[in-house]
């Protein structure tokens, strides 16, 4: 079972860094260019838009595998902030720390999905892999 799984790891790793890429990229579509509509996203404010602004580029990178690592450390960073500012410490005089209670589940999981694909790398089928960049 291990061996059988195992032959597949490069590509599922590619499979991985797309999907996370293109997770990423909808946010960015999202309140940046309001696509799809959202209330959430309607009238964000200028950090809103800094993060959207990271997340369509970034995002974009990652779905393709050009600077992969690099990307996804900066994506992981900014999930991380994404997650304490915008979640736990959205009122500072009440934090809320549980991430079922404050709807920071997502930001965690990209955070260290990022934090891996930064590690990892873009996988065989990537620009970065066409490159020969390890």
């Amino acid at each position: 079972m291990d061996q059988m799984f195992s032959k597949w790891q490069p590509t599922v790793l590619s499979l991985f860094r797309f999907i996370t890429g293109l997770l990423l990229f909808q946010y960015g579509m999202a309140k940046i260019f309001k696509i799809p509509v959202l209330a959430y996203f309607a009238n964000p404010p200028p950090l809103i838009m800094t993060a959207g602004a990271i997340e369509l580029i970034l995002g974009g990178l990652l779905m393709i595998g050009l600077f992969s690592r690099i990307a996804a450390f900066v994506l992981s960073g900014e999930m991380a902030f994404a997650y304490f500012l915008g979640h736990m410490l959205k009122n500072p005089a009440e934090p809320v720390l549980h991430p079922l209670n404050n709807g920071g589940t997502a930001a965690i999981l990209f955070c260290f999905a990022c934090l891996y694909l930064a590690t990892a790398g873009a996988g065989p089928i990537s620009v970065d892999g066409a490159m020969g960049r390890k």
